[in-house]
Order: C-alpha cells, then sequence, then structure tokens
C-alpha cells in the first residue's frame, strides 16, 4: 500500500432555493436550483494500492460499502479508464445522512476527483461529471466545485458568484427519503421558472417544503421556529433547514435560540468549494511549483 494522501474535503450544499417545474417521460422531475458550499465538511484519505481492491474504512455507521457512493465512484471511476490500480478510502463523515445536505454525492466527487489525480487518469472535469451524474444528480457540482444555477434534473450546471450570507443550518435529526418526496401527489410539479434576478429580489422558494412538513411533522417543527429570526427554508428535499443573515452576530443569536430544541450551527455559503484548493495543492506538490 502506497502513501495515504490526507485532507481531501467533501463540503456540504445548500439548495438556496429549488423549483419544481416539470416532469419527464422518463419519471424524473424538471428542476430550477441553486447550489452554494457550506459546513460542514466530511474528509477523505487515499491509500493507493496495486492489488486492484477497493476497501473503505469508516463512513456511515451500518451502510455497507457496496452502497457507499464513495466507493461506487472509485469503481465506475476504475471501470472507466480501466486501471488497475486499488485503492483504501477512509472516510470521515461529519454531514448528517438524509438531510438534504448532498453528503453521499460530495463524498461520491471528492472520490472521483482525488482518484482522477492519484491513479493519473487524466480526465476532464466534464468526464468527471458524466460519471458523476450515473451515481447521482448532485454529484456533477461537486466535481466542479462552483456554486451553480442548475436546471434539467440538476445536470445543467452555469457557474454563478452569487452573495454569501451568513447561515444557521438546523439538523432535526430525521432522514427524508427523497424518492418519498418526489412521488407524493401534492408535490408541485408545474412551478413557474424564475430567473437569476428573481431569485436575488426574493421570488424563489422550494417547492418541497410543504411536502415534507406533512410527512415529517418535526421538519416543520423546526422551520417555524427558526423563522422567527429570519427567512427560512429547506435545503432540497430536508430534512435539514436553514436561514440566512447579513453577519455572524445575528447567525449566533438564531443558532442558540434553537439549540435548546436541535443540532443547530453557523456557517457562510461559499461560491468555490475546498475541494479544488486541495486539488490545486496536490498538483502544485507533484509538479514542484
Amino acid at each position: 500500500m502506497g502513501e495515504v494522501s490526507r485532507g481531501w474535503p467533501a463540503p456540504a450544499k445548500i439548495n438556496r432555493f429549488l423549483h419544481v417545474i416539470g416532469r419527464r417521460a422518463d419519471g424524473y422531475h424538471e428542476l430550477q436550483t441553486f447550489f452554494q458550499f457550506v459546513d460542514p465538511v466530511d474528509e477523505l484519505a487515499f491509500a493507493i494500492t496495486s492489488d486492484g481492491t477497493i476497501r473503505r474504512d469508516g463512513g456511515l455507521p451500518g451502510l455497507a460499502p457496496q452502497s457507499d457512493l464513495a466507493v461506487r465512484a472509485a469503481m465506475a471511476l476504475k471501470q472507466a479508464v480501466g486501471t488497475e490500480q486499488g485503492v483504501r478510502i477512509h472516510l470521515d463523515k461529519h454531514i448528517p445522512a438524509g438531510g438534504g445536505l448532498g453528503g453521499g454525492s460530495s463524498d461520491a466527487a471528492t472520490t472521483l476527483v482525488a482518484l482522477n489525480a492519484l491513479w493519473g487518469c487524466g480526465l476532464s472535469s466534464s468526464g468527471l461529471e458524466r460519471i458523476g451524474l450515473e451515481l447521482g444528480a448532485d454529484v456533477p457540482v461537486f466535481v466542479r466545485g462552483e456554486a451553480c444555477w442548475a436546471e434539467g434534473i440538476g445536470e445543467q450546471l452555469s457557474p454563478q458568484r452569487l452573495d454569501c450570507p451568513w447561515m444557521v443550518v438546523v439538523d432535526p435529526g430525521v432522514a427524508v427519503e427523497t424518492r418519498a418526496v418526489f412521488a407524493d401527489t401534492k408535490l408541485t410539479r408545474h412551478g413557474e421558472r424564475i430567473t437569476i434576478r428573481g431569485f436575488e429580489t426574493g421570488a424563489a422558494r422550494n417547492d418541497c417544503e410543504p411536502v415534507v412538513r406533512r410527512m415529517v411533522p418535526a421538519v416543520g417543527e423546526a422551520l417555524d421556529a427558526l423563522a422567527v429570526f429570519g427567512p427560512t427554508r429547506l435545503t432540497g428535499t430536508g430534512g435539514c433547514l436553514f436561514a440566512t443573515f447579513d453577519d455572524r452576530t445575528s447567525a449566533e443569536h438564531a443558532a442558540a435560540g434553537v439549540r435548546g430544541h436541535w443540532s443547530a450551527w453557523v456557517t457562510r455559503a461559499r461560491n468555490r468549494s475546498p475541494l479544488l484548493d486541495r486539488l490545486d495543492a496536490d498538483r502544485a506538490r507533484t509538479t514542484g511549483a
């Protein structure tokens, strides 16, 4: 087993809004959303091996390695490029599962980006995004590492550098099943398209929020409690939610106000993923720049 390459970050994401604007013939939903990156951050380490096997240490308790998106990403990349190399992945999880923060997708993206470098695959970002899309609709935005306006099923990405507010993210401690939300008969499926300007002036929402409120009352309770302090919205299909603030002091005050009932933390939205910084550092080290 070779040297361990440590410190590969996999950040969480926030959907600043989520509109469901149609349903395709294949059953997938057409969406509009804007992704930004937030804390917490999972951390991955990779030890390259010559035996061709893919192993995982750590990760979510009870999740079999073959079901882990990081493992599946490594297997997909290995198959795509035909390498005979293997890897041992160590995964320190910090992003809540089932919270709409994209933890599994982010782990998959970081695995693709890191192993593309460590295995010397030489694939472009767009090539990695294509592999990632087969693993999940959110994986490409994590591979790209830039805040993006997204359409289609989430794969049509347009990088945007919009405002980066302070946020309080609340985890009600419940996992929400994305498939169940999109299968719900009361989900709005023909919402109006909006422009970036419309989003910036407040004409945005999360169309999944009414469904999740009804399905998981604990999420609704947390939404109502956090809304006392500022504009509050579900991220993705939940169960995590967030409120935005102009300054850190206000965010800390709001977090203190809800921590007696739920897990809450203060973070700031980012337009650039720390994964890109880690990749740049790895390139500089290997080239001696």
